[in-house]
């Protein structure tokens, strides 16, 4: 899995953290203001979201190797055309390649691989060992985008970083991402076809615990994103120096790390759902304590420590609870079910989020992130009562030992 983790890293690296760096070269060369060229990246996670269940589909009948290979080529394209664009128009129509790409090629496709690749307990460890090492994407990526801007410019350093990218990506997708060995469901016998796929979906998607799961991943994306967006202009508000609240933000990364490690150790001990469900609600706690307490140096630390343990969680516990209970067989189909509420709600959230500080506040916005992640903590904890439930009635799971 070295090859996939490298990958995700400089994918995400390039087709992403890049962006936040090339915006202010990119709005003056375009002659545009920066809220709407802002909007590009907006259109490119929208388009990863509409894709995402069709990809899913493919990944279940097809494997990764085509689709992640194909998705790099594309990446590798469309940073080349990013270079190019003379017009903001130009340059959405690239961020469209660029969302379409995401979805053939980043998490959503690399952890479908891993699930259906290896069995759990090494899936875990896969799946912690690309996340742990794509968190860093943004720590590589946006020094690195800054450097080659400053030494020629934005367009000649995306024409690096896709060369870059082309010549990871293309290659070690093709060699990687292998077609899946044959998989196991809740509900059908191993090894079965598109029709055992389809009625899996259905009878899933039939059932109030998947729906749990979807309202809890969307509510906390919500958050996630609100915080990761606001948290910044919000520390600055509070009355602290610039440098300082980047610093303090800047926490958010390295706890997120943390989490998913904390998070995957008490896996193997406790119920993967309530595990996520308790980080959700400290993080509903940080976010309710941030208007009070963030004025301090002290107290903003504490509370973005506290929101950033779980920064990373729901990335992680996603396939778990996806594997645990209804197997491998449609898990990239169920999966990028998921995926299209939560990436919207990722895409819209901080604009949304925005409007309500200009009209209300900050603090009626850290009100609403708590309420996001309390409901999202009350949505998996349900989601474990159901589970729980029909395994006791049904104790032979997916995965059970025998």
């Amino acid at each position: 899995m070295a090859a996939l983790a490298v990958t995700q890293t400089i994918g995400f690296g390039v087709l992403y953290y890049s962006f936040s760096v090339l915006l202010t070269p990119m709005s003056r060369d375009l002659g545009a203001d920066a809220s709407r060229v802002s909007l590009a990246l907006t259109t490119s996670v929208l388009v990863a979201a509409l894709a995402a269940p069709v990809t899913g589909r493919w990944l279940d009948v097809r494997g990764g190797r085509g689709l992640m290979t194909a998705g790099s080529v594309l990446g590798t394209v469309a940073l080349l055309a990013w270079s190019q664009v003379q017009s903001v128009a130009q340059l959405y129509v690239v961020f469209v390649l660029i969302g379409l790409a995401s979805a053939m090629a980043l998490y959503e496709a690399a952890f479908a691989v891993v699930v259906a690749r290896f069995a759990a307990p090494a899936r875990a460890t896969a799946l912690l060992a690309i996340t742990v090492v794509a968190g860093f994407a943004s720590s590589v990526f946006m020094p690195l985008t800054g450097v080659l801007t400053q030494a020629y410019g934005w367009r000649q350093a995306l024409i690096i970083l896709a060369l870059v990218y082309g010549a990871a990506a293309i290659p070690l997708h093709a060699l990687a991402a292998r077609r899946p060995v044959p998989a196991s469901s809740a509900c059908a016998p191993a090894g079965g076809g598109a029709d055992e796929r389809a009625a899996l979906v259905r009878s899933a998607t039939r059932q109030a615990a998947f729906w749990l799961l979807a309202a809890a991943f969307t509510l906390h994306s919500t958050g996630v994103a609100t915080i990761s967006v606001l948290l910044i202009t919000y520390l600055i508000h509070l009355g602290h120096p610039p440098l300082l609240a980047a610093s303090v933000a800047g926490l958010l990364g390295l706890l997120s790390v943390t989490g998913r490690l904390i998070t995957t150790g008490l896996q193997r001990r406790l119920p993967a759902a309530l595990i996520a469900a308790t980080i959700f609600a400290l993080q509903a706690v940080a976010a309710a304590a941030l208007p009070f307490i963030g004025a301090t140096i002290a107290g903003a630390i504490a509370a973005v420590l506290l929101f950033g343990l779980g920064f990373g969680v729901g990335t992680i516990t996603k396939p778990h609870l996806l594997t645990e209970s209804y197997g491998t067989t449609a898990y990239a189909s169920l999966s990028g079910r998921l995926a299209l509420p939560s990436t919207v709600a990722k895409a819209v959230s901080p604009a949304a989020a925005l409007v309500l500080a200009g009209a209300a506040g900050y603090g009626w916005v850290m009100a609403a992130v708590t309420l996001t992640c309390l409901i999202a903590a009350a949505a998996l904890t349900g989601y474990h009562r159901l589970s729980f439930r029909r395994t006791s009635k049904h104790p032979s799971g997916p995965e059970a030992p025998a």
